[in-house]
């Protein structure tokens, strides 16, 4: 990296890290019936291999255009912009890579946050999961947010995983957590995406998926999935 050293990289690597983790615990606007939890060790271990890889090869300068904000989470106190990742509605059949008896259902969920003529959602059962297409983010403060429920085991989970490529181009998987549900449809918490910091410096952008699964005997409906990918509020 020209103009950098080592020690320029890893210090500004741990200023991108800290808005990150206060985001996760302070930040968030956490609907009571939903818990949010970050797998154990992640973000030590994403920290760690931050500051502590070679340099890599980020992607080219420049934004993700032409994707349209809205603020769809305002009743909860949370008056960001977001974006919805492909099909994130899911009032197409397309764009979502779907397994293990995942399906579109008709039925939206009930709080309409997108457009109130829409009717329809992703059903998870045990054993399935659900893969978005590939979306535009940015690196400085990417967060997830969807509208979920759980009519499966009470404390069983939804894991949440970014997909994305490496620095020497070998396709990942990360955990970035997991929600906890009720029965009743709610506005998941804001989820920070730190596993993007694998590959992207500040003022770059790259294309990513995001994978839900069902955990623990889970029965999951999912819908209005979101991304900030600038956050700029």
């Amino acid at each position: 990296m020209v103009g950098r050293t080592e020690d320029d990289v890893n210090h500004r690597v741990a200023r991108l890290i800290s808005p990150h983790i206060a985001q996760s615990g302070i930040r968030m606007v956490r609907p009571s019936s939903f818990r949010w939890g970050v797998l154990p060790g992640l973000l030590a271990a994403t920290a760690l291999t931050l500051v502590l890889a070679p340099p890599v090869h980020a992607a080219a300068p420049g934004s993700c255009d032409g994707q349209v904000p809205e603020q769809p989470f305002i009743p909860w106190a949370d008056p960001s912009s977001y974006v919805l990742v492909p099909n994130g509605t899911v009032e197409q059949g397309a764009r979502w890579n779907l397994k293990g008896g995942a399906t579109r259902v008709s039925g939206n969920e009930s709080h309409y946050v997108h457009d109130l003529a829409d009717a329809s959602s992703l059903s998870l059962p045990p054993g399935s999961s659900a893969t978005t297409a590939l979306m535009c983010v940015d690196v400085e403060h990417p967060t997830l947010r969807l509208v979920a429920r759980n009519s499966g085991l009470a404390l069983s989970s939804l894991l949440v995983e970014v997909l994305f490529e490496d620095a020497t181009g070998h396709k990942r998987a990360a955990p970035i957590g997991t929600y906890v549900g009720t029965s009743s449809w709610q506005p998941t918490a804001p989820l920070a995406v730190v596993a993007n910091l694998f590959t992207l410096l500040p003022g770059t952008h790259d294309d990513v998926a995001f994978r839900f699964t069902p955990m623990d005997g889970g029965n999951w409906s999912i819908d209005d999935v979101y991304v900030d990918p600038f956050r700029h509020g």
